[in-house]
């Protein structure tokens, strides 16, 4: 299992570290063009490791948000903000047509 953080910046608490079930690589989809070749554009969209994680957890193994805070080592919320997030993030991908990008930042 590998842990990940943010460095800490600015004012407020830091990140709490979250357990992934992942391997830390970025991945990227790409949208096609009608001929078949990939759609690079200049605004893709980012979602982060956790994000895609707490995702993973919920919709892919059927996790509670409970089961899935458990897992990752945070608390509720936290994973539903998260999820909030990637599930923003997939649908303004797949509306807008643009690539999605899953890295740390």
């Amino acid at each position: 299992m590998w842990k990940w953080s943010r460095r800490w910046r600015g004012p407020g608490r830091p990140m709490k570290p979250r357990f992934i079930n992942v391997q830390p690589k970025v991945i990227q989809f790409v949208p096609l063009n009608p001929g078949g070749s990939p759609m690079f554009e200049t605004n893709p969209i980012y979602m982060t490791f956790d994000e895609f994680e707490a995702f993973r957890l919920i919709f892919y193994e059927g996790l509670t948000q409970e089961e899935a805070a458990k897992r990752m080592g945070v608390s509720r919320g936290t994973v539903w903000r998260c999820l909030d997030n990637a599930r923003k993030k997939i649908a303004s991908m797949l509306a807008e047509n643009r690539s999605l990008i899953i890295t740390t930042e």
